[in-house]
Formats: structure tokens, C-alpha cells, sequence
């Protein structure tokens, strides 16, 4: 399963009455930390962990302590310290080095389940919003609340810390206000046999696929069993369907200018934020004018050739670049060894 947040939902939400839960949420850090300020995972009083909030290695502990929420009623506060070696976290095996600050927080409801129903059913509309929390002590109320909110870019998702809540006049609490925002949704052009290493590697990452092909051939179930949507038909269907289904990228692999030509007409004047196409410089021109388009007009990050430059020759090598260079244009980075950038 996907560590995204609609994915975690989507899996305790069908469940939420069948036993107790507790949202554990990283509040503060200091220093180098594997999750940042709005992670959240849950746990289930059946076992169940629900996300991650540490490369593994504190996720035990945080399941002993909400075990102890669970059984109190109590709302916690937990403070891993990767930098002492007196601290349990550094038993543990924390490698960042960093700090976190994680709150506990029971689900139920009579807490209106921490507003989490609100966030569940918004990601399942693909709409965003802001997720605020009171950062409470064990003698305090949980406050929890979602608002709508329209967070049109990807890149949006870092969170805001001690953000309050307008309406509350209590200077008790700092809030934390998360940015919530839907998984990507990757629309795949042609769905020849390249296309199921770019599908299976989106799906990895949790965002959801639509595949178009209206080749009888191509694009058939039994070769992209996970895909959300797969399309037939004229090219004109892709307009309405990027507009209603929020996509926010694409990716031209049709191995046919025609087809190519077709998809980047009708994907010119939808909300993307970036649409590759597969091939050499002088295939993308010839894409170009048969879409009598015009590249500086164009909404979007147009690359062509897509992906970036990792060496790769195989089907497997080359989705991986592009999906790498997707997924750098949707989050607002520019795709450099992080050693590169500290």
C-alpha cells in the first residue's frame, strides 16, 4: 500500500468503528529528520500501522505509546532525540540525527474523528484544503478542523507550523496546519509495451494512472491491471476528462506522431502542470505542427525529450527518468543531487 495520505485513509476509513485508532502526527523537528512537520500515520488496536513516520525504526515504540492513548483516553506527546546517547531513539537506531515531536491523538466519535472523515472525502474528490491541529498537551482537548481550500500546485504540500485557527481566541494552543493535497494523477498516452514500466512505477508511488490508446491492440486490462482509467475513442475525450479528473501530467508515448499530435491538441488548454513526450528534438517538432500548437503558448512544462539524463537505454531506465523529472516538475524542484544542493 501507498504511504500517501489518501491511500492510508482510504484503508482506515471502511474500518473506523471495527476498533480503536490513534493518528500519530510529527509536529516539530530539529535537525536532519526522515519525515517532516504534517506526517501522519495511524494505528489500529489490531495491529495495524498505517503509513511510516521513520525509516522503520521508530515505529514500534510510537505503536507501545498509542497502545497507551488507546487505554487512557489521553492524548501524548513524544520526543525522539536522535543526537542524544541517552535518548531511546538513539537505542533505537535513528539514523537522521534530528529531532521529532510526534502527538498522539485517539480517533472516534465523539472527537468527529479528528475531522479525518472531512480530509478522507475531500482526497476521494480530489480537492484541497488545509488540515489544522491544536498541538495539545495530555490536560488539554483535542482540536482538530478541515478547511477547504483551492492548493492548485503540487509544490504546496509543505507544511505551516503554530498556523492558527482564526476563529479560536485561545493563545493556549499553537496549531499546525497542514496543506492537503491529492496524490498526482498521471494521464499515459499509448499503451504499447513501454508504457507498463512508466505505469508500474507511478502506481508505486501511490498517484493515480489514466491510460488513453485507441488502438484495439494497446491498452488492454490484462497488461495494466492497476491502472484507474483506461480511455478509447477520438483524442477530444481527453480534454473534458483532464478537466474533470484533475490530471496533473502527461506523458506522449504513442510511438506515432498522428496520435501524439492528437493528445498534446487536446491536453493544450487543460490544468497541467507538465506534459512530456518521448523522442528525439526533431520528432517533437514534427508533434508540434501537426497539433497546430504553439510551444510558447502552451500552459504547462513542455519536455522533449522527456526525462532526464541518467544513462538509462531500457524501458525500465527510461520511465524511471521520466517519471523522476514528473515528479521533480510537480513538487517545484529542479532535480539535483541533493549533495549538490546542501
Amino acid at each position: 500500500m501507498s504511504n500517501h495520505l489518501s491511500h492510508i485513509l482510504a484503508k482506515w476509513y471502511p474500518n473506523r468503528d471495527n476498533c480503536d485508532w490513534v493518528l500519530a502526527t510529527i509536529y516539530e523537528i530539529k535537525g536532519p529528520c526522515y519525515r517532516k512537520p504534517g506526517a501522519m500515520m495511524l494505528f489500529s488496536s489490531q495491529g495495524e500501522q498505517l503509513g511510516m513516520l521513520s525509516g522503520g525504526c521508530l515505529e514500534s515504540d510510537i505503536g507501545i505509546n498509542a497502545r497507551k492513548v488507546m487505554q487512557t483516553g489521553q492524548s501524548k506527546q513524544l520526543c525522539y532525540d536522535g543526537s542524544d546517547e541517552d535518548d531511546l531513539s538513539f537505542h533505537l537506531g535513528i539514523g537522521c540525527g534530528g529531532t521529532v515531536y510526534i502527538m498522539l491523538q485517539q480517533i472516534n466519535k465523539e472527537n468527529d474523528y479528528l475531522a479525518l472523515k472531512q480530509v478522507y472525502h475531500a482526497l476521494k474528490q480530489r480537492s484541497s484544503g488545509v488540515y489544522y491541529q491544536s498541538i495539545v498537551s495530555i490536560n488539554t482537548s483535542d482540536k482538530t478542523y478541515f478547511a477547504a481550500k483551492k492548493i492548485s500546485n503540487i509544490a504546496s504540500t509543505a507544511s505551516l507550523v503554530n498556523s492558527p485557527k482564526s476563529e479560536d481566541n485561545s493563545s493556549a494552543a499553537d496549531w499546525l496546519a497542514t496543506p492537503i493535497v491529492p496524490e498526482p494523477h498521471l494521464l499515459v498516452v499509448g499503451g504499447g509495451i513501454d508504457a507498463r514500466p512508466l505505469v508500474n512505477i507511478a502506481k508505486q508511488l501511490g498517484w493515480k494512472v489514466s491510460l488513453w490508446d485507441p488502438r484495439p491492440a494497446n491498452a488492454r486490462r490484462e497488461y495494466f491491471p492497476d491502472v484507474d482509467h483506461i480511455l478509447k475513442g477520438e483524442a477530444d475525450v481527453l480534454t473534458p476528462f483532464a478537466n474533470q479528473e484533475g490530471v496533473n501530467a502527461a506523458v506522449l508515448m504513442g510511438h506515432n506522431v498522428s496520435l501524439d499530435a492528437q493528445a498534446l491538441k487536446a491536453l493544450s488548454t487543460t490544468p497541467l502542470q507538465y506534459l512530456a513526450l518521448l523522442g528525439p528534438l526533431k520528432r517533437k517538432q514534427q508533434v508540434i505542427i501537426r497539433a497546430e500548437v504553439k510551444e510558447d503558448n502552451l500552459p504547462f512544462v513542455f519536455a522533449g525529450p522527456a526525462g532526464l539524463d541518467i544513462g538509462g537505454t531500457l524501458p525500465e531506465s527510461i520511465a524511471l527518468s521520466i517519471i523522476t523529472e514528473c515528479h521533480a516538475s510537480l513538487y517545484g524542484k529542479k532535480a539535483l543531487s541533493i549533495s549538490q544542493v546542501l
